[in-house]
């Protein structure tokens, strides 16, 4: 019988474009079968810079319900699907500061043997997508993570072109695009699979 699998999507968003994709990955990740946690990391740039962009002002009010990601939340997870924009070719500083803080669980070794995988998106082609997940990805070989990235598995990903994760290229006036709702697709159904196989495995090997 396949194991039951928790999925944690926890993400950073400013303007919207990657909140949108971590719904998608959650979705996607739900119809596969996961029970799934959708979080979003602590805001720590002040109220005023929030308020001069109004897409940005209009993401903290839409996504004001979904509850801030926390340590129990990475603990209750089998996989995590983390997601970040583009800052500079690396991940946010929001995001970065809530996996700094997790290096307690990292001692206790309690991060290790997760399935982990991310996604991101940027305001321009080639805007550092596939360094800010190369990046994030470091954090999973110092947890004794098992990364699961789509690769090329499917005929799709050589549309959107990214092995790396579901990105997407755009600001909050142009919306996900389909090829993205199909690259969060599978690569939600490719974490919830091996996530699935590896807990099973592990039971079965005692």
């Amino acid at each position: 019988m396949p194991a039951h699998v928790n999925v944690a999507v926890i993400y950073y968003s400013s303007t919207g474009t990657v909140a949108r994709l971590a719904q998608q990955i959650a979705d996607a990740a739900e119809h596969a079968g996961a029970e799934v946690r959708l979080r979003r990391v602590a805001e720590l740039a002040p109220q005023a810079a929030i308020d001069s962009n109004p897409a940005w002002a209009a993401n903290a009010a839409a996504t004001a319900d979904i509850l801030e990601a926390t340590h129990e939340d990475m603990l209750w997870a089998d996989a995590v699907i983390f997601g970040s924009p583009t800052r500079f070719g690396n991940v946010t500083s929001q995001l970065k500061q809530f996996i700094d803080t997790l290096g307690g669980l990292w001692q206790q070794g309690r991060l290790a043997d997760k399935v982990y995988s991310g996604f991101t998106a940027s305001a321009t082609r080639h805007g550092g997508q596939e360094s800010t997940l190369l990046a994030l990805y470091h954090t999973v070989h110092h947890f004794g993570g098992i990364l699961v990235p789509p690769g090329y598995t499917d005929p799709a990903k050589f549309v959107d072109g990214n092995p790396y994760g579901t990105s997407h290229v755009g600001g909050p006036e142009t919306p996900v695009d389909e090829d993205a709702h199909t690259a969060a697709r599978i690569q939600a159904e490719r974490v919830v699979k091996f996530t699935k196989a590896i807990k099973t495995g592990l039971s079965m090997a005692g």
